[in-house]
């Protein structure tokens, strides 16, 4: 079995190898320079140790992997579009770099090679492959669509956040260990036990992204903390500090929630006091352990050896302990 440096390993330089030989070239130079610009590559590894949970040929299934980081490249570059970001992993988002009719068509492009490569795979693995994946396409569109909307409401409940960051984050991972899982002849109940592990990581996962961005060391999280905060963003620990503050402390939440001109340092700082006075980060942290929780009862019910189960378990946890 693979390590999980030697399949990222294999994830980059499948990438960096792509053939980018269709014409207009400008159509295509933002996807591929979109796709140097590094990251996790969570989503590929995944379904490689999916896979490779079954077989010991992961290579074999490269192209459903890079269909699906190019995917998920796909919704950042419109993500950044939407909310106008300039920067992403330290350099110009796309729309930046060129402007916002390129980024739309390169985009609507990375999409076509994403389906390309997903579905280029054995024809009687296709039906399942490709209905996971068009299931999880729409799903993805669904959660960023109660995302937008989650800005202009002040109601957002703790189970409507939850069930918008399964949409919008945790489905893709899901979607990439189940790929693996029928792409490696499991069982169907190997296959749906992936899909809740990779669910309740990914659950995990963008919690975590909400405690680091106020609690993280800027030095390590790559970025300055508090941009949730100064943006006002419904994350799990806004509307849990609203929704558990005292009469005194939504006032001064309101005050801060409301204010069109503050100093930004200042607000980070009152709202992280109050986030302490409320006890927002241990109520996250234990959200983040019951979904961790959850997720190793999904994998307790994979039927593979636990030898086999402990590199995926290894990144598993070590995604659960990340700074950045």
């Amino acid at each position: 079995m693979y390590n999980a440096e030697e399949l990222l390993k294999k994830v980059n330089e499948a990438l960096a190898n792509l053939a980018y030989d269709r014409q207009p070239a400008s159509l295509y130079e933002p996807i591929r320079y979109v796709l140097s610009l590094g990251g996790k590559r969570v989503r590929p590894v995944l379904m490689l140790m999916g896979y490779n949970l079954f077989k010991d040929d992961p290579e074999r299934i490269l192209s459903q992997a890079i269909g699906l980081e190019t995917y998920h490249n796909f919704t950042l570059l419109h993500d950044d579009l939407m909310d106008q970001a300039d920067m992403r992993r330290g350099h110009e988002t796309v729309h930046k770099k060129w402007n916002a009719n390129q980024a739309i068509l390169s985009g609507d492009t990375m999409l076509l090679q994403a389906f390309e490569r997903v579905e280029a795979c054995e024809v009687d693995k296709l039906k399942d492959v490709f209905e996971t994946f068009l299931q999880t396409t729409y799903e993805i569109g669904e959660g960023q669509q109660l995302d937008v909307e989650f800005e202009t409401r002040d109601d957002v409940k703790e189970e409507e956040y939850i069930e918008m960051i399964r949409l919008k984050t945790s489905v893709l991972l899901a979607c990439a260990l189940k790929i693996g899982a029928i792409l490696a002849d499991a069982s169907k109940e190997d296959q749906e036990n992936l899909y809740g592990f990779g669910e309740q990581i990914g659950l995990a996962f963008q919690l975590q992204d909400d405690l680091l961005d106020v609690y993280g060391d800027p030095k390590v999280f790559g970025k300055n903390i508090g941009g949730d905060i100064t943006s006002n963003k419904k994350t799990y620990m806004l509307i849990n500090a609203v929704n558990r503050a005292d009469a005194r402390q939504k006032e001064e939440l309101t005050r801060w929630i409301e204010a069109k001109n503050f100093d930004r340092q200042e607000k980070v700082k009152a709202v992280t006091a109050l986030y302490d006075e409320i006890g927002i980060r241990q109520l996250c942290e234990q959200k983040i352990d019951e979904c961790y929780a959850c997720a190793k009862t999904y994998m307790d019910q994979v039927s593979v050896s636990e030898e086999r189960k402990a590199i995926l378990k290894a990144y598993a946890a070590a995604m659960m302990k990340r700074q950045s």
